[in-house]
């Protein structure tokens, strides 16, 4: 195993598109959601023990949540606890997590991912992981991963990729011609056909010579707030300097910040059984299913006439549906969310009018 490899693994985020089962007092991430006794942390964490030390694996996260990583990752010491004190987005809490393991380690090469992905062929995945940190530790670029579409998704991001221009030791790797945020089903559906496009899994590999670049070259106003900070990375003086200079720092995705803008950035298109798991449609593509076409989690949920639905309710709770075809129907401590599957991108949208209506202890 490469003492040089480390893993960077995103942990600050709310779910809020899993919402209710996703509060933010327990967000997606620490939840055992496909129910099969690990969380999503834990799937993650264990995944990358197997590409790199475990002590090279680093957790960032909002500050709110240190107790329920220590306690869902016990391996895990403070030292390897990137935590912010607000959200400012993916690229800030990159750079903080890059100049934490520079002061270990100046010539390491990383791989940044999400902590609630799921991956159903992981053999696959490991060899993508080590193939991408073997190809940034010997080439100044930027990598993300590309999965490729195996349909006109419209909630995901795609990247249209340069089939001609690849990289001789590996000829999967290809220069990015450029990144498109979610689409409509129209152009996803044209995306697809071209053959030309990936789907966007937000996974990234770098050398950090390369990411220290491409920081000072496009977001200097970032990386010169977490530059302050040499030599009090690591030690009892990073967290209040941190919590100093995130009162300032700009909100801004390593997307939209770095990977398009820089002109090295290059794909590695993939396919290992990837999910991003955003959405409860893409959960319910998952879940074992009954004669109805229904998904459900509990034990004492009768459905009349209904048909495509995903049912997640306390397992004591008994629940009788009539005439519902494809609906999300969650209950949640305090909280129960009946909606149209084809209307769950505005799940966001409620949860925030439930914000205003009726207070934070609901979301």
């Amino acid at each position: 195993m490469n003492n040089n490899y480390y893993c960077v693994i995103m942990a600050g985020g709310i779910g809020a598109r899993f919402w209710p089962m996703s509060r933010t007092n327990t967000p997606k991430q620490f939840i055992d959601i496909l129910g099969d006794g690990s969380t999503l942390i834990q799937k993650t964490f264990n995944r990358f023990r197997k590409i790199c030390p475990a002590e090279n694996i680093y957790i960032v996260t909002n500050e709110i949540y240190k107790d329920i990583v220590k306690e869902q990752l016990p391996k895990i010491t403070d030292e390897q606890l990137v935590l912010e004190p607000a959200r400012r987005n993916t690229a800030p809490c990159i750079a903080y997590a890059n100049y934490k393991i520079k002061q270990k380690n100046p010539n390491a090469v990383v791989v940044v991912a999400p902590s609630d992905h799921l991956i159903l062929k992981e053999d696959v995945f490991i060899d993508v992981i080590e193939k991408g940190l073997t190809a940034v530790e010997h080439n100044d670029c930027l990598l993300t991963i590309g999965i490729k579409p195996s349909c006109p998704n419209t909630g995901y991001g795609y990247i249209q990729f340069n089939e001609d221009k690849f990289l001789p030791e590996n000829k999967n790797i290809y220069d990015v011609k450029v990144f498109t945020e979610k689409p409509s089903l129209e152009i996803a559906k044209q995306f697809v056909e071209s053959g030309e496009f990936l789907w966007n899994a937000g996974i990234f590999m770098w050398s950090l010579k390369s990411i220290f670049n491409a920081f000072e070259l496009f977001l200097p106003e970032v990386n010169d707030l977490f530059k302050q900070g040499e030599g009090l990375y690591n030690t009892p003086n990073e967290l209040p300097f941190i919590k100093q200079i995130y009162q300032v720092c700009k909100n801004i995705s390593i997307d939209y910040g770095v990977m398009e803008k820089a002109k090295n950035v290059k794909v590695y298109a993939a396919d290992f059984g990837w999910s991003d798991l955003g959405t409860w449609g893409s959960l319910f593509e998952l879940r074992d299913k009954n004669e109805d076409n229904n998904a459900i989690v509990g034990k004492k949920v009768l459905t009349y006439n209904s048909h495509n639905c995903i049912v997640n309710v306390p397992k004591n709770k008994v629940v009788v549906l009539q005439g519902l075809e494809d609906y999300i129907v969650v209950e949640n401590d305090d909280v129960l969310l009946i909606c149209k599957k084809e209307d769950e991108q505005q799940i966001r949208q409620y949860v925030a009018d439930v914000q205003v209506e009726f207070g934070n202890k609901y979301v």
